[in-house]
Formats: structure tokens, sequence, C-alpha cells
């Protein structure tokens, strides 16, 4: 409710108007000037954020831009990701991201060549446009606009490893050893040994099986091969990282979700289930809860820890601030380094739920120590030109599987 007289109201709002939002230019390749737009930005979002503050105004156009806001740096801190990919990309003299394994060009190249001599899903050709046909005109933006597709970045912070069989399974210490004090002569009862428990981390299988005709490879007018290799690519890792938080288990890696207090996999781990905080708003968290979040984790945990949340929920969060009236939130000043919350790395996790009643809306922790990610050798691709003809078929799979590997280098928080 606008809680000011009409003169004062006036004054306060024409402090925000649209106008002064900071907008992201064209040209995201220069690292400082990404550096420099978002530190303006968040200059901006809190003069913003403390003149609504202290108008005491809850009205239209101060949340405007602070949405606004929050979605540009959110924007600048995603181009300096991939600004820094490239960068550490090029000096390894690796591949640009998009290639389908930037570890084997060989690979790459195979698969281009299958696709040539004809085989993809998705049952394309060029006599139907839906299915291709707009692809085959002489003359035509020679570009395809993509639906967004959200990835996230789950397994590039968690600990992967390839294996050669159909599973993996490691042994756990229960630390429990008996000692005690004696006197010279006194007798050495036996003392407990250690428990060992196994736990094992099956996979999952996840499979494309698109196709294409030859006429339809024949002649349309961009690299189709690269686009559809790549498309198969992006929806495997889609699949495979919403596992990665809330999967049941079923033919899919266990999501790391399910290991919270309460959860369906709570009991699983011998070490016990990921134990968190249900705070006080149901919709919303305060700065306290966020230092007893990260104080809740022993001191030899802590030191590869990063915060876990999505999008809305960090705008919410950039707007908290310390006794001494600064902002917890802080944007990076060095290009390759992410934005920190407390002191700590702010990884943005569009699978993670919003702030809402009973849901986990922030998970933090070293998700390297705590996740592991199984790969088991990695994407096949079984050309077959004859069970569908005239149409080519690439039948993709990729085996996956995943687990928490140990609970006690995380904790979350939990909405009321």
């Amino acid at each position: 409710m606008n809680m000011l007289k009409p003169a004062a109201f006036a004054a306060a709002t024409a402090l925000v108007r649209p106008r002064a939002v900071v907008s992201v230019r064209a040209d995201a390749s220069d690292p400082k000037a990404l550096i420099a737009q978002l530190n303006a930005a968040f200059e901006e979002f809190k003069k913003t954020h403390e003149t609504q503050v202290s108008a005491k105004v809850d009205d239209v156009l101060f949340n405007e831009k602070l949405t606004a806001l929050n979605a540009t740096m959110s924007t600048l801190e995603a181009s300096l990701d991939e600004q820094a990919k490239l960068i550490a990309a090029a000096r390894l003299g690796g591949n640009t991201p998009g290639d389908m394994d930037p570890t084997n060009p060989e690979y790459v190249a195979d698969f281009k060549a299958h696709m040539r001599r004809g085989d993809v899903s998705a049952a394309m050709s060029v006599g139907t446009a839906a299915e291709g046909g707009y692809l085959a005109p002489v003359e035509w933006d020679r570009t395809i606009t993509n639906k967004l597709k959200q990835r996230s970045p789950i397994r590039e912070n968690a600990q992967v490893i390839t294996i050669s069989g159909n599973g993996f399974s490691r042994v756990y210490n229960d630390g429990v050893i008996g000692s005690g004090w004696v006197g010279e002569t006194a007798a050495r009862p036996a003392t407990s040994t250690p428990g060992l428990t196994s736990l094992a981390f099956e996979t999952g299988e996840l499979y494309a099986n698109p196709a294409i005709t030859q006429i339809a490879l024949d002649d349309v007018a961009i690299d189709l091969e690269e686009w559809l290799a790549n498309e198969v690519e992006g929806e495997f890792a889609i699949q495979e990282n919403v596992a990665f938080l809330s999967g049941n288990g079923t033919n899919k890696p266990h999501g790391i979700l399910t290991y919270v207090t309460g959860a369906a996999n709570a009991a699983k781990h011998p070490f016990g289930a990921i134990i968190g905080t249900t705070v006080a708003g149901a919709a919303a968290v305060t700065t306290d809860e966020i230092v007893d979040l990260v104080y809740s984790i022993p001191s030899e945990r802590v030191a590869n820890a990063k915060f876990y949340l999505n999008r809305t929920s960090l705008g919410k969060v950039r707007k908290l601030k310390d006794g001494q009236g600064n902002y917890i939130w802080q944007p990076t000043y060095v290009a390759g380094q992410p934005s920190t919350l407390q002191g700590y790395p702010v990884v943005e996790v569009p699978g993670m739920p919003n702030m809402t009643t009973g849901l986990v809306s922030i998970l933090f922790g070293d998700m390297a120590a705590s996740y592991l990610v199984i790969d088991r050798v990695g994407i096949r691709v079984l050309r077959d030109p004859f069970t569908n003809k005239p149409f080519v078929h690439f039948y993709t799979t990729k085996r996956v599987g995943g687990g928490v590997q140990n609970p006690e280098y995380m904790r979350f928080i939990k909405q009321a």
C-alpha cells in the first residue's frame, strides 16, 4: 500500500522511473565491461531498494524496477560465467561450448559423418513444413531460433566419475571405535571396532531416437547435423540435471533433495539425512537465518561451500542486509569469479524450488563432497537406416547415475 502523501509519493517514485534501469549492452564479450555493468546495476538496485524501504512504499514502480534490475544482474552474471568458460576452453585448447563432447573431437566428427549418411529422430522430412519443409526454401534466414531450455549446474559442481561396469559402490566407516584410560597394570578389555557399510550407486539410461530423411539432409540450408547433435546433448543435460535435484531413483539418479530430513531417501545413507532448518517465513528468509545456515556446517567441511538457489529466491536474498546496513549479497569484482552471499559463492540453479511453504529453497555446502554423478562410458550413437525407411534413425543413449555420497557436507533451508 502507498503510505505517502501524494507530493511525497511523487518525489519518491521519481527516483525509480524505468528509464533509470541499467541495461545490458549488446557487446557481452568484454569481462571488464560486464563487471562494470554488474556493479552499476547493483548500485542502482541498492539505491532503489533503500529508497523504497525508507519511504515505506510498496508501489508497482519500485517493484517493477527491482525485478528488472534483478534480471539484469542475473543476465550479466550468466554472461560473465560464459566468458570464463570460453577463456578456460581457449587456454586448454578445447572446443567451444555446444560441441557434443568437448573432450573428444573425433566423436563429434563421427557423429556428423553419421548424420550426413542419414540417421536422426524427430521424424523430419521436406514434404511436411513442420517436419523439415521450413528448411528447404532457396532464400531464408539461415538460422534457427531455439526455445529457451534452462540447464542446471549441478553436474559441474558435483564430483563426476566414469565407471566401466554396471554400477558403483562405496564403503563407509561409521567411525565408532572404543578407547579408554587405564592404569599401568590394569586389565585391557576389548574395545568396540568400527563398522563398515557399503552403498550402491546404480545408473539409469537416457535415450533419444530422432530421424531425418536423406533428402532433408541433402537439401536443408543449415548445418543440420550439428544442430540436431546439440539438441540431443542439450535435452540429455536438462533431463539428467532435473534428476540430480529430484530424481526418484527409478531408472534415473537419486536427486539430492530426496536426501533431506523427512524426504524419501532420508534413511538411505549410512551417515543419515542432509540436515537443515525450517525458517519462520513461508515465502522469505532473513539475514539471521542465512547466517545460521552458514554456521550450521562444521568448519572443517565449509571450505568449498556454495549457495544453491533459483533466480526468484536470489532476487529476494539480494535485498537482505547485515546489522551494519551492508547488503549480504555482493557482485563479483574479478572476471571468472562468482558473486557471493555472506562471503560464499552463489550458484543459480533453475530447477531449485521457489520460496514456497514446505519446500527446500536453498542448499548450502560443498556439492563435490556431497553429491556423486556416475557416467557409464558416455553418449553412444547407433545408426539405423533399415528399421524405418526412408528415415535414418540416430538411436542415442547415455547411462548416468547419481546420489548423495556424504550428507555431512550439505545443509538446507526449508520454508515454513
